[in-house]
This record gives structure tokens, C-alpha cells and sequence, in this order.
């Protein structure tokens, strides 16, 4: 609902005040169906300057030189994935992969919590609420509604999420999906099921999502994530993917690029010379390809004009930046600063970069497929073309080390394996993902790469550096102009991953590790059979389900 105007000289400073709010306030149905108290200063759909305004009343925010709201989201910088849970209800609880990653929570836990998160909301002079889409293709996109406290959480989700025009907006209705973020509150320990005073519940029967003790905005982005990976597959059949994702300007070719954070997504995506369907998070239908969200969420530690310009201009007014470290008289941020956290971030709506596809959406199938892992034990070659049985077996690993700051409590790389590169997101069981991956991939003939942009020459811990950016870069060149296709190959031993013998613009000693390892043949052999063993048994609890060419498509020993 947009905001009329107000003429301030035909008004007293109360009648002002009352304008405001009334201006800035949904219907009263819609408080109605919030459960709050009508008397509060509700922000719906509040425009960008107000959030401003309000944001700036917020403790720990400030503007950046540049434009951009300077926001600090308290203890929490970053994920909380042991915190999660979904509500264990009738009409969803045989689809779900129950374990470790998707938490069971019973339903009187979950009343408790929402109840527990609207009383907080309730005692808030000001509340937020943003009315927004998840998902570009109009087929499949879902309306959801965020209410909250904080000014920099509205924005945040502004941004992320594809915003409506005046005319959707006017007939939004109501949301398809609820989030209540109270996360200014805590959790109630005492609760059947709590862990600690932070929990992320999803409940997919009431299609809600509370937070309580994390200020970290990006659980909520990710909270959508979860209900997509949820939702299309049982709804549409459509599958849903950790990528990034951009297209030709001149073929039109779509590549998807696959990976956890801090492998490389956003930036490999934000290509000058391609048009950016997003930098995150994809569905695959059988239309073609299509972004979840309206926005970015880069990584900002070490984030340089030269090295990222996209990113880097992307910075401006309206761009929400997180727990950066900056000057205070001249407010220019310093991106080499990680005094608050490594895992540093801004928030952006995706139009900001200049080669954005917009509608992110194209009626088109993948030509490249490309999984990314940041190896930081510098085993893993820069690039290696894969079968479609090494597609199944890469997918379903998803072996990437999680960089510093991604998540609460991790301080260096950690080596790590995450089904389908994104299980923290995952409902469904991951051989439902891979299996989609695979079907579509045989049915629209794609090529499949791995691509490391962790270190070389060594492990991150023992001298190795990390691949530099201009070298992944012209081998990405490579692999759309069709060069890399057609290149000479060479069998990686253990791995049996197949490299190219020559790339061009690439020094030739990196594209086989062996050849640069700084620490001797003998201890470079034995990072590798270390790997493999990882790799060997992380994919037991899959292997049952896959067939034999699937297994032998992986390492061996």
C-alpha cells in the first residue's frame, strides 16, 4: 500500500504524527490477521528512506560513505544450523529427511514459540511488515509476508525478496508464507526440544517460520530457501538448487554454478561479459531456469574495486551492509577489517548489477553445469570434466571446506561435505535432488564441471595459496566459449577425475596438482589418499541407494 502524501502546512505536529502512521500502516484486516496491537506504528512496505530513517535509530547503525546502511546484528554473525527445526505435523512429516539436519519439534513446542515471538512483537513501539514474492517465474512464485522489529531486517528482506508493483501490491491478499522474526528475544530453554535460547522453526502445515535469539538476517533469507527446497519439488516437481546462475549475452547459454558460501558463487556469477540470473539461489523447471530471490548477499571480507567491481559498486544507498568494520569520522568502510566477524556481508537488490537479467528468469535449459568447491587442502585440481555418474557421486557429496565465518563458531577452513552443496536447506532426502539433477541434465545434455577455487601448491594451513581469481576466471572463459569442451585431457589418478592438459591464459604447472605441491611428492600422496578416504566415507550413508556406477564413479583406494 503506498504512502500518500502530506501537506506539513496544513497540519499540527499531532495531526502530523497520526498521518504517518496511517500512511504507513496496512489495512486493518491485515493487522487483524497479525495478531498485534492495532495502536502500534506498523511500517508496511515502508519505502527505503523510511527504513533509513528508523534504522538509523537502531543501535550499531550508521551509513557508509557510499550510501549504504551500515547494520550490526548482535552476538550472532552468522548461521545458527544446529538451532533449526520443523515442526513434525501430519501432512508433511513422511516427506521430510529427519536427522541432524532437519530437527523434529512437536507442535505444542512450536505453539509455545510463536506465541512466545508475537508477545515480543506486540510490547515493539514500531513493527515492520514486507509483502514481497519468492521466485520470478510467475508459475511458481510463492507470496510471503516477513513482520518484524528491527528497520535493517525490513530492508534486508526488501531486498532479497522480488518486490511487488503497486498493483500487486494492492491485490497481494494474503501470504502464501508467514515469517515472525522476534530474534531480538530468546527462545525459552526450558522448552521440550531446546538446545539454547536461539531456534528457527519452520511449521509446513501453517506455512509460518519463527526466529527467537539471533539477530543474523540471513536466517531468514535462508528460511525461504528451506521452503522452496520443500515446496517445489512436492508441489510442481520442479527442483530447486544452491547456485548461482548467469547467461550469454550473445548465445544465450545459461551455466549453473553450484557451491556453499565462500566458494564462489556470487562472484563467478557477477560476470561483466554475462547476464546474472542470480547469485544463489535457482529452481529448475521444465520451462527452463528461474531465481528465488530479488537480490544479492555477497561476501564483503577482502572485497576490492579491481578484483569485484560489480559488488563493489553495488554498495550504495539502499544496499544493507553487515558487521563491517569501518572509519568513524569519514564512515568508509574497511573490507579488510573482520574485528566483528570474517563472515562480513551486504545485502543488495539484484538490479544494482549493471549485467542483471531482469525478469531473472529465462525459458531456457543449462548448457554447463558447474559444481565449485573450495578445497582447502589443495588436492582437488582447478578444473576436471566430469561423467554424468561423477556429476551424481560430486552432487551428492558436495565436499567444499567451510570457509571462516559462514557460520556461528568457525574461525579457520574446515573440510566439510554437504549433500547437494546445500544440505543445511535441504527437507527432502538428497538422492531426491540428485536424481532430479541427473534426469534433467541427460534430458537437456549439459556439461558438467569441477571447479576448485580453494588452494594450490599446498593446504591452506601449510603454504598453499588460493587459486587466484583471474585464473578461475579465464578458465570459465574457456568453458563458455566451448574451447575447454574440446581440449586434450589427462586421468587424475585416486580420483580419476579427467583435467585439461592446456587452458589458455593458465600457467600449466596448476592445473595438475602434483606438479606445483611445494611439501614433496611423497606428502602430497598422502593428502590425497586422506581426501579420498574422507570422501569414501562420508558417501556410505548414500551409497545403498545408488547404483554401482555411481559408487565407482568416486575415489578409490
Amino acid at each position: 500500500m503506498a504512502p500518500t502524501a502530506i501537506d506539513l502546512q496544513q497540519v499540527s505536529d499531532e495531526d502530523y504524527q497520526t498521518k504517518i502512521k496511517k500512511a504507513t500502516s496496512p489495512s486493518y484486516s491485515v493487522i487483524a490477521s497479525l495478531g498485534l496491537n492495532p495502536e502500534a506504528v506498523i511500517r508496511h512496505n515502508a519505502a527505503v528512506p523510511t527504513l533509513y530513517e528508523d534504522g538509523l535509530l537502531e543501535k550499531g547503525t550508521a551509513i557508509s560513505s557510499t550510501g549504504a546502511l551500515m547494520a550490526y546484528s548482535g552476538k550472532k554473525t552468522g548461521r545458527s544450523p544446529k538451532d533449526k527445526r520443523i515442526v513434525d505435523e501430519e501432512t508433511s512429516t513422511e516427506h521430510i529427511w529427519w536427522g541432524p539436519v532437519n530437527k523434529k519439534v512437536d507442535e505444542l513446542t512450536w505453539k509455545i514459540s510463536k506465541a512466545r515471538a508475537i508477545d515480543y512483537l506486540r510490547t515493539r513501539e514500531k513493527i515492520y511488515v514486507i509483502d514481497a514474492f519468492a521466485g520470478w517465474d510467475p508459475r511458481y512464485r510463492i507470496k510471503v509476508r516477513v513482520v518484524c522489529a528491527r528497520a535493517y531486517h525490513a530492508l534486508f528482506m526488501k531486498n532479497m525478496l522480488i518486490r511487488p508493483t503497486e498493483e500487486e501490491l494492492q491485490n497481494f491478499g494474503e501470504p502464501d508464507f508467514t515469517i515472525w522474526n522476534a530474534g531480538q528475544f530468546p527462545a525459552n530453554v526450558h522448552t521440550k526440544g531446546m538446545t539454547s535460547s536461539t531456534s528457527v522453526e519452520i511449521n509446513f502445515k501453517s506455512m509460518e517460520m519463527v526466529i527467537l535469539g539471533t539477530e543474523y538476517a540471513g536466517e531468514m533469507k535462508k528460511g525461504i530457501f528451506t521452503v522452496m527446497f520443500y515446496l517445489m519439488p512436492i508441489r510442481h516437481k520442479v527442483l530447486t538448487l544452491h547456485s548461482s546462475a548467469n547467461q550469454g549475452v550473445q548465445n544465450k547459454d545459461v551455466t549453473l554454478f553450484f557451491g556453499l558460501s565462500g566458494t564462489g558463487k556470487t562472484t563467478l556469477s557477477a560476470d561483466p561479459n554475462r547476464k546474472l540470473i542470480g547469485d544463489d539461489e535457482h529452481c529448475w523447471s521444465d520451462n527452463g531456469v528461474f531465481n528465488i530471490e530479488g537480490g544479492c548477499y555477497a561476501k564483503c571480507l577482502d572485497l576490492s574495486g579491481e578484483k569485484e567491481p560489480e559488488i563493489f559498486n553495488a554498495i550504495k544507498f539502499g544496499s544493507v551492509l553487515e558487521n563491517v568494520g569501518y572509519d568513524p569520522v569519514t564512515k568508509i568502510v574497511d573490507y579488510y577489517d573482520k574485528s566483528i566477524t570474517e563472515n562480513t556481508r551486504c545485502a543488495y537488490p539484484i538490479d544494482y548489477i549493471p549485467s542483471a537479467l531482469i525478469p531473472c528468469t529465462v525459458d531456457s535449459h543449462p548448457k554447463n553445469i558447474v559444481l565449485l568447491t573450495c578445497d582447502a587442502r589443495g588436492v582437488l585440481p582447478p578444473i576436471s570434466k566430469l561423467t554424468n555418474a561423477q556429476v551424481m557421486y560430486h552432487f551428492i557429496s558436495g565436499y567444499t571446506s567451510k570457509m571462516a565465518g559462514t557460520e556461528d563458531g568457525i574461525t579457520e577452513p574446515e573440510a566439510t561435505f554437504s549433500a547437494c552443496f546445500g544440505q543445511p536447506f535441504l527437507v527432502l532426502h538428497p538422492m531426491k535432488y540428485a536424481q532430479q539433477l541427473s534426469d534433467k541434465m541427460i534430458q537437456h545434455e549439459s556439461t558438467a564441471w569441477l571447479l576448485n577455487t580453494g588452494w594450490t601448491g599446498s593446504s591452506a594451513t601449510k603454504g598453499g595459496s588460493r587459486c587466484p581469481l583471474k585464473y578461475t576466471r579465464r578458465i570459465l572463459d574457456s568453458i563458455h566459449s566451448g574451447e575447454l569442451a574440446k581440449a586434450e585431457y589427462k586421468n587424475y589418478p585416486t580420483f580419476g577425475l579427467q583435467i585439461p592438459k592446456e587452458v589458455p591464459g593458465v600457467p600449466t604447472e596448476i592445473l595438475d596438482p602434483s606438479n606445483n605441491w611445494v611439501d614433496g611428492k611423497d606428502n602430497f600422496n598422502t593428502e590425497v589418499r586422506n581426501l579420498a578416504q574422507l570422501f569414501m566415507e562420508n558417501f556410505e550413508k548414500y551409497a545403498s541407494e545408488c547404483t554401482t556406477e555411481v559408487i565407482q564413479a568416486g575415489p578409490q583406494l
